[in-house]
Formats: C-alpha cells, structure tokens, sequence
C-alpha cells in the first residue's frame, strides 16, 4: 500500500491487449486500481528474483587478476581444440 511518504515516479509500460484484459478482471475483482496491481506485481517479482542483490558477486574473480586476459586464452584454448572445419564462423 502507498503511503504519503512514498515517492511516486510515473512510468509508462506497453502491454499486450491480454494481458490488460487479464488485468482489468484482476483488478475488478481484487478491487484496486490497474497501478496497485502493477505495483504489487513488481514486489513479488523482486522479493523472490535472484538478481535482486548481486553485490556478494562484486569482485568474485578478484583473485584471478585481469579477467578479460583470463577469457582470451581460453578462448584460443578453445580454437585451438576446435576440429578443423567445425564450427568455423566464416
């Protein structure tokens, strides 16, 4: 629910005509406006989304120094093992 100390942002999303169909007979029958079901939808989404937090992945491959160098080689690794004439992107 919306308190007056919430700040309100307006947002414009595009959604299909069935999903504003279902919509519009959610929110008849839970009897809230098209923008409290909006706004619920996406506090379920973020309380169980994985990617909600990602700041114990910050600096996961710390240890392994410059990863971008790290990618490269295996990338060469990998064509190198690469049959010839297989998976070439020509």
């Amino acid at each position: 629910m919306i308190t007056r100390d919430d700040i309100i942002v307006r947002t414009i999303v595009d959604l299909p005509k069935e999903q504003i169909r279902k919509l519009a007979l959610l929110c008849r029958r839970e009897n809230i406006s098209r923008a409290e079901a909006v706004r619920r939808a996406i506090d379920r989404f973020l309380r169980v989304s994985p990617a909600s937090d990602l700041r114990p992945f910050f600096g996961a491959s710390r240890t392994r120094g410059n990863i971008s160098r790290h990618v490269a080689a295996l990338r060469g690794e990998w064509s190198r093992r690469r049959p010839a004439g297989r998976g070439s992107r020509s």
